[in-house]
């Protein structure tokens, strides 16, 4: 039997981990159409000042499901590292260690917070009237589970600055899918699970690549090509025309190509794909403009010094300091490599086009600076090279409401003739690499033998993926 031809649309995590598996079990001929001229999109890595440098902080999560965990560890080998988590966090002026320690709760929460989280949690005993038209927002979710104290000082003010939005206009969703902590039960027993005598497997440690974290992405394409697949970089999707057999027009080194497809398979945001799909659905495309993404702008600094500092990742909470993160990606490999040399990684979320969207490196580059010096963390040394990247789909915002525009677009794509979205950006999904990798394995397993795809199965996948948290 004749082997249907798959069409992937974008080679992130998800989109080559189906390729790979697709062509590993021999299910399908594919061809994967990626814009830019790398693999791995936000969760990929590339060479700066002798280093691989990803797009940001990433970290493989030992809640990765074991049997794609040990396909990653047969394929990348000894390259896939086991690292401990070693970042901080800034709460009230005070360098808190990140996941918390248990020794923190004594030796380093300030006196204030430390009490007001004490009576949240006695408080809790109280009987309160309940809500009483039962509508859930993220402020309720999470004031409900963790007390007012860790949201005002923590949660609340980070909020803010990664989503653009106070947390009173985010939905509920915003909260369930992106605090794994969300009570402070749950928070209690992922401090206790360090404790010697009570560790869980894999607290407070994480997987990572020694080539930088885009080697799991390359690793995963270059064993999909060994086994037939097609991967095209820099080709832009134009157009999907959709019919027997659906033709896809992409622009690639300046001219326009078709390939033909049995089906075709999005990772890419479900907002662009509905503006390339033809026939054209206006109801969907109008929905689409309700539907929002924040941005990112990431500004490396490439210092003239072995290391900035021991930490892997700093974290900025507090809404006078702009940035959310910054990370040193020599300390997530533990690589001495370059010598003399390292890089930090500001993360700065922002929209298309706005202020910070448009600044100049050397602007991006000040702002870092001062925003460490306010942290007590001035860099010493002068920056020999700047470089910034920009993302326009960082993170899906869940405004409340969200939910009927959304649900609108994946009516419309679940509509579609053998045309199936899945991944991040395709579901509209705050997820990890693990996850991502998790759909791309989920949708490998929905296509039979006899190259149908089981629309059934993969509701029941669908179902699954509701219940993905983000591990920090």
């Amino acid at each position: 039997m004749k082997k249907p031809q798959i069409v992937i649309l974008g080679a992130g995590p998800a989109g080559v981990g189906a390729a790979w598996q697709l062509v590993k079990q021999g299910r399908a001929d594919v061809t994967v159409l990626e814009q830019r001229d790398d693999v791995g999109g936000n969760a990929g890595s590339f060479g700066l000042a002798g280093m691989q440098v990803d797009y940001g902080s990433h970290r493989l999560h030992p809640a990765c499901d074991p049997k794609i965990l040990n396909d990653l560890r047969e394929l990348i080998g000894e390259d896939l590292l086991d690292r401990p988590r070693h970042g901080r966090i800034r709460l009230q002026g005070r360098w808190i260690h990140f996941p918390l320690k248990p020794q923190d709760l004594v030796l380093r929460l300030p006196a204030s917070f430390s009490a007001g989280v004490a009576l949240d949690a006695i408080s809790k005993f109280i009987p309160r009237k309940s809500n009483r038209n039962g509508h859930e927002t993220f402020t309720s979710v999470l004031e409900k589970g963790l007390g007012s104290t860790i949201c005002r000082d923590f949660y609340f003010p980070y909020a803010e600055k990664i989503w653009g939005l106070s947390p009173e206009k985010l939905s509920a969703t915003q909260a369930h899918r992106r605090v794994s902590a969300g009570s402070l039960g749950k928070m209690a027993r992922k401090i206790v699970s360090k404790v010697p005598g009570f560790k869980t497997p894999g607290a407070g440690k994480f997987f990572y690549p020694r080539m930088g974290y885009g080697q799991i992405s390359r690793s995963i394409a270059e064993e999909a090509k060994k086994l037939g697949a097609d991967i095209r970089l820099g080709s832009t999707v134009n157009r999907i025309e959709l019919g027997d057999r659906h033709k896809v027009t992409f622009e690639r080194e300046g001219s326009m190509e078709t390939v033909d497809a049995d089906h075709v398979w999005s990772t890419i945001p479900l907002t662009v794909l509905a503006k390339v799909i033809e026939p054209a659905a206006v109801d969907v495309i109008e929905a689409s403009k309700q539907i929002s993404y924040r941005a990112m702008v990431l500004i490396y600094l490439v210092l003239d010094q072995a290391q900035w500092t021991p930490f892997d990742a700093h974290y900025f909470p507090e809404a006078d300091i702009k940035l959310t993160r910054l990370s040193e990606p020599k300390n997530y490999s533990a690589s001495r490599e370059p010598i003399g040399k390292t890089v930090l990684c500001g993360e700065l979320p922002c929209s298309v086009n706005d202020v910070i969207w448009n600044a100049s490196d050397e602007d991006l580059a000040s702002l870092v600076r001062e925003s460490l010096a306010r942290c007590g963390l001035p860099i010493q040394v002068p920056d020999s090279q700047v470089v910034t990247k920009r993302l326009p789909f960082a993170y899906p915002i869940y405004r409340e409401g969200y939910e009927v525009p959304f649900g609108i677009q994946d009516d419309w794509a679940d509509s579609l003739e053998r045309v199936l979205t899945f991944g991040r950006q395709g579901l509209f999904a705050h997820d990890n690499t693990h996850h991502a990798l998790a759909m791309a394995y989920g949708a490998v397993d929905c296509l039979r033998d006899s190259g149908e795809f089981d629309t059934p199965r993969w509701s029941e996948y669908r179902a699954e993926f509701t219940k993905h948290v983000v591990e920090d």
